[in-house]
C-alpha cells in the first residue's frame, strides 16, 4: 500500500525547471528505501524523459469540467526504475506539449488554470477507485498546482469519500501562489455553498491560500523561509500568520547517490582515497581548458536560472567593478533566463575573455562539472526558499558565497561565526557594494590563506545533507496530524534500478491501453 503519495507539477528527472523537481524525486525514493512505499503522480508532458519510458496504463477514467468531459489516464513507469513507482497523468490536449510551464518561445500556456484543475481532479477520480482500506495514508501537495486539492477532498461532494486522508501541503516559492480571477470559477467541480470564501483571498481565487486554509498542515523548504513569509509573502502575510499552529520549516536534502563526487560519471575526475587536493585541481583544470582561464586564480561560478528572483542581475555590473578594479578571479555562468542579464553576460564574454564566460544553456552534465572544478559558487539570491546549490557545492568542495536569506541562511553560516560553524561567505544586502566585498573576502582568502581553503574544503564536504536525515523530520509532521506512518515489510522489485548514465561532460558553446485489474501499485 502506497503509504505517502506526492502530487506535483515536476518531478526529477521526469520533468523538471527547478528545486521543486528534485525535491519530489527525491522524497519517495528515500521513504520507499526507509520501508514506507511512497509515490509520485504528475501530468504526461511531451518531454523525451517521459517519451522514452515504457508506461503501463493502470486506471482509465472521465471527468467533467465546465461542462465539458475530459478523458484521461493514470499510467505507471514500468520497472519502476527510480525506485519507487511513479504515475502521470495522461491528459490528451492539455499536458501533451513541449514544455511544462512555456512553449518553446519561452511563451506562458494561456490555459494555466484549466490545466491545473484538470490535473487535480483526475488524480482523485483515480484515488477514488482503490479499495478504502488501500488509499494513501497522506496527499502531499507540492505548491500551488495541486494546492487545491485538500479543498476539494473537503468540500467538493464528488471526492469527500477521501476527507479522512490527511493532507500536506507544501511551499516550495510563495512568489507563485496560482491566481486566478472569479471568471474562470466554473472550471472548479460543484462545491458545498460554504466553501466558497475558502477559495477567495482579496476578492480572486488564490490556491495558495486555499491551502494554507485547508490543508492539515503546512510546510516550507526551511525554517527561514518560513519566517520571511510571515513578514512577506504577496498578501498572504496575515494568514500565514494566523495558521502559524500547522506550519513547519523542514529544510529540503539532497539525493547522495546522484551527487556524489566518488561515483559521479559525469565529472573528469572523481574523488579517490580522500585525495580532495587532486580531486578539486583535476576538474578545475578541464574547466579552466575549456574556457580559456588561468589555472592559477580563483573560479568562481554561477549555476541556475538567470532570472532577477535568483541575483544574476545583480552580477554584471559586480563582475565589472572587480575585474576593473583588478580582483584576481575568473568568473563562470551556466544557466538560462530573462533575455536582459542573458545579453549583458555575452557581452562580458566578450569584452573580458580569459576572464569571464558565459554557457546560456541548461546542461546537467556541465552543471556538475562546475560544481566539481569551481573553487567557489555565488548565490546572490532575492528569494531562496532552500536552496540546493549551495548543498551540491558543499558536497564537491566548492565554498558557497551567499546572501542570507531563506535556506542560505539556515545551510550556509560565515566562516566568520565565532563558535566555528562557518561553511562560506555570507552577504546581508542586496547590493553591489555587499556582494562585491563578498567576493572580495573569497578572493583574498584564496591568495593569502590556502590553508584555510583546504580546511574549508574538507569540512564542507563531510556535512551530512542528505534526504536520509531530512525525511525524519516529514514523519513527525505526517504522525503529528494522526496519518499512520511506519516502515512495513513488502516485497522487493526483481529490476535493479537503471545506473546513471556514463555521461561524460562536454564543452557546450559559450556565449557569442490497458486496464489493470487493480490501481495498486506495482512493487
Amino acid at each position: 500500500m502506497i503509504q505517502v503519495l506526492h502530487i506535483s507539477a515536476e518531478c526529477y528527472p521526469a520533468a523538471k525547471t527547478g528545486g521543486l523537481a528534485d525535491v519530489v524525486g527525491s522524497l519517495p525514493k528515500y521513504f520507499t528505501k526507509a520501508g514506507m512505499l511512497t509515490a509520485a503522480i504528475l501530468p504526461k508532458y511531451d518531454l523525451k524523459w517521459i517519451r522514452n519510458r515504457e508506461w503501463i496504463t493502470v486506471y482509465e477514467g472521465t471527468l467533467w469540467m465546465n461542462w465539458r468531459q475530459i478523458h484521461f489516464r493514470v499510467q505507471q513507469e514500468a520497472g519502476n526504475t527510480q525506485g519507487y513507482p511513479m504515475f502521470v497523468v495522461d491528459l490528451p490536449g492539455l499536458y501533451d506539449r513541449p514544455g511544462i510551464y512555456n512553449d518553446p518561445d519561452g511563451r506562458p500556456y494561456g490555459d494555466e488554470v484549466q490545466r491545473y484543475i484538470a490535473f487535480q481532479q483526475a488524480v482523485l477520480e483515480w484515488l477514488l477507485s482503490f479499495p478504502w482500506h488501500d488509499r494513501p495514508r497522506v496527499l502531499h501537495c507540492h505548491d500551488h498546482h495541486t494546492a487545491l486539492i485538500p479543498w476539494m477532498v473537503k468540500y467538493c461532494p464528488a471526492y469527500q469519500q477521501l476527507a479522512p486522508i490527511p493532507t500536506v501541503f507544501t511551499i516550495h516559492n510563495g512568489q507563485y501562489q496560482g491566481m486566478f480571477g472569479w471568471s474562470n470559477g466554473d472550471y472548479l467541480p460543484p462545491y458545498e455553498a460554504s466553501a466558497k470564501w475558502l477559495l477567495d483571498w482579496n476578492g480572486i481565487i488564490n490556491p495558495m491560500a486555499t491551502a494554507i486554509k485547508t490543508a492539515w498542515a503546512v510546510t516550507t523548504v526551511s525554517e527561514s523561509y518560513l519566517y520571511e513569509l510571515h513578514q512577506n509573502s504577496l498578501g498572504l502575510e496575515s494568514l500565514l500568520r494566523q495558521e502559524w499552529r500547522k506550519e513547519a520549516g523542514i529544510v529540503n536534502g539532497i539525493d547522495a547517490q546522484v551527487w556524489d563526487p566518488a561515483t559521479d560519471p559525469m565529472i573528469v575526475q572523481r574523488l579517490e582515497n580522500e585525495d580532495i587536493a587532486g580531486f578539486k585541481f583535476r576538474n578545475k583544470a578541464a574547466l579552466c581548458e575549456w574556457f580559456g582561464f588561468p589555472l592559477e586564480w580563483p573560479l568562481i561560478s554561477f549555476i541556475g536560472r538567470i532570472v532577477s528572483e535568483k541575483g544574476a542581475d545583480l552580477l554584471p555590473d559586480t563582475y565589472r567593478r572587480f575585474i576593473q578594479n583588478g580582483g584576481r578571479a575568473s568568473f563562470l555562468v551556466l544557466g538560462t533566463g530573462e533575455a536582459w542579464t542573458q545579453n549583458e553576460f555575452r557581452r562580458m564574454a566578450y569584452d573580458y575573455g580569459g576572464r569571464f564566460n558565459a554557457v546560456i544553456d541548461y546542461n546537467e552534465a556541465l552543471s556538475h562539472q562546475i560544481y566539481a572544478g569551481s573553487d567557489f559558487l555565488i548565490m546572490p539570491s532575492r528569494v531562496e526558499p532552500c536552496g540546493l546549490n549551495q548543498m551540491y557545492a558543499m558536497r564537491y568542495g566548492t565554498i558557497p558565497i551567499v546572501r542570507s536569506i531563506g535556506g542560505l541562511k539556515d545551510t550556509v553560516p560565515d566562516i566568520g561565526e565565532p563558535d566555528g560553524s562557518g561553511r562560506g561567505i555570507r552577504f546581508n544586502q542586496f547590493s553591489i557594494e555587499d556582494a562585491y566585498h563578498a567576493l572580495y573576502r573569497a578572493v583574498s582568502m584564496w591568495h593569502n590563506e590556502p590553508g584555510i581553503v583546504d580546511w574549508l574544503r574538507k569540512k564542507i564536504m563531510a556535512v551530512d545533507f542528505s534526504w536520509e536525515h531530512t525525511i525524519e523530520q516529514y514523519i513527525a509532521v505526517y504522525r503529528r496530524i494522526g496519518a499512520n506512518i511506519a516502515p512495513e515489510t513488502f516485497v522487493e522489485q526483481t529490476e535493479e534500478p537503471a545506473p546513471l548514465p556514463p555521461a561524460e561532460p562536454t564543452l557546450p558553446r559559450p556565449a557569442k491501453t490497458r486496464k489493470a485489474s487493480k490501481p495498486k501499485a506495482k512493487k
